[in-house]
């Protein structure tokens, strides 16, 4: 029985099928962001708040399907649509200093996966701690 259902299953796939096997997964496009937030000195325990406005340059929608924060201490929003050609929107990533040494300067990434051909795209928050 198990193998008379398999094989009906299988029939109807192939039967469905076209010639074309190409998945359409939506169209490439451009974008700008300034690559690179400068918190510059900042009191150990104070929160960095990194604004990057992304511009799609592009003539079809910008898709950002994730954004991927390097770790635990930094958090970042992903907007929940579409960017049309020629807006802009803003990503917001948060990073706790709360663990940094004083002194020292960190450098932390949020990576955005993106529908354009240099996805992913890295973006580098710097800040002193003092």
């Amino acid at each position: 029985m198990k193998t008379t259902v398999l094989m009906m299953l299988t029939l109807v796939l192939f039967a469905c099928s076209t010639e074309d096997n190409e998945v359409a997964v939506g169209k490439r496009t451009t974008m700008q962001v300034n690559e690179e937030y400068n918190a510059g000195t900042i009191v150990k325990g104070e929160e960095i708040r990194a604004v990057f406005t992304v511009k799609n340059t592009g003539d079809s929608p910008l898709v950002i399907s994730d954004v991927r924060p390097s770790c635990s201490c930094t958090v970042a929003d992903k907007p929940k649509k579409p960017i049309a050609p020629g807006q802009s929107t803003e990503i917001v990533a948060k990073v706790s200093t709360d663990n940094a040494s004083p002194g020292k300067e960190i450098k932390k990434t949020v990576t955005l996966m993106t529908n354009t051909k240099d996805s992913p795209k890295v973006l580098f928050i710097k800040a002193k701690i003092k």
